[in-house]
């Protein structure tokens, strides 16, 4: 199967390729952004057509910690939907038998019940910190359903959990919990800080799951899952904010102290998939916690190391 990689050189899509890479069983395709621009509609459907691929996976979006969705929803909203309406049109009108949309916990209502099933969507009100992003990703998902619905089209959406790993965004303006904290801890250390301030109480609750694991996830799907519901993709287990700090610091070597800024957003209270769709289905996640975070630890001082500026 020869698959399209859209957003190849981002965290999840850069996971993907690895994973294609190493499996052996199937091709892939991608364009850089320099490459084939995704807010150009025209061409994207000249690319789309001119590949023919067996099936797309959709990992391009504009994404970012809680920071920049809150200070940017204008473009967090937009900039995604012209991505997906561009993809998902384009896909269509070149007749491709598969899509992979990948979409956001995020989706999911702020006081969902927890561990959150699928059936949860648009049950509630969204997290007011990431609500233009989830929008942008609930329209891909309705567009993937509608596309089913009205041209029987065999595409389908995934929702993972918060992701982390090789390839991960450092800079402390966009960056996620997970790699802001890396930095953060290893600059400290380097300076010979007393300690560092975080954002938020450290109370609320995370899942974390390695991109690897995300990457084998998505080639599974695309051979086994053909349904119309969104299908969650996480590890089934979540941490404190603070425990996530306590576990980042031991893995990079900070041993200073540790400041909450309570007047910071923490964000939704606590966000825990439901995987036994996913699970049923013979996939199951296999990198620990805290193996991930030091795998990702050396892989940033290895990029520090060579001077790459990539996301940082």
């Amino acid at each position: 199967m020869k698959i399209y990689v859209a957003g190849h050189r981002g965290l999840v899509g850069s996971s993907i390729v690895r994973a294609i890479e190493s499996e052996g069983t199937h091709t892939w395709v991608g364009r850089t952004r320099q490459e084939l621009n995704l807010f150009d509609r025209a061409a994207v459907f000249q690319y789309v057509q001119y590949e023919k691929p067996d099936a797309v996976v959709i990992a391009a979006a504009r994404v970012g910690g809680i920071a920049a969705n809150n200070d940017f929803p204008v473009e967090f909203l937009t900039e995604n939907l012209q991505i997906e309406m561009s993809l998902l049109d384009a896909c269509h009108a070149a007749d491709i038998p598969r899509v992979l949309f990948l979409g956001s916990s995020c989706i999911y209502p702020r006081l969902a019940p927890q561990p959150i099933k699928e059936e949860y969507l648009l049950t509630g009100e969204l997290e007011p910190t990431n609500e233009a992003y989830a929008l942008s990703k609930i329209a891909g998902i309705k567009l993937v359903q509608g596309y089913r619905k009205q041209y029987g089209r065999d595409w389908i959406s995934a929702m993972p959990t918060n992701l982390y790993g090789i390839g991960d965004n450092f800079n402390p303006e966009t960056s996620h919990v997970l790699p802001a904290m890396i930095r953060r801890f290893h600059e400290a250390t380097n300076q010979q800080l007393s300690g560092v301030v975080l954002w938020g109480s450290g109370t609320p609750r995370r899942e974390f799951l390695h991109v690897d694991d995300l990457a084998l996830a998505c080639l599974h799907l695309l051979e086994v899952y053909h349904d119309s519901m969104p299908i969650n993709v996480g590890c089934g287990q979540d941490v404190t904010i603070k425990e996530l700090a306590e576990t980042v610091a031991r893995v990079v070597g900070f041993k200073g102290n540790m400041k909450w800024d309570s007047a910071k957003p923490d964000g939704t209270p606590r966000k825990l998939l439901d995987t036994t769709r996913i699970n049923s289905l013979g996939w199951n996640p296999r990198i620990m916690l805290e193996d991930g975070i030091s795998s990702t630890f050396d892989w940033y001082l290895q990029q520090k190391s060579i001077g790459s500026q990539l996301r940082y």
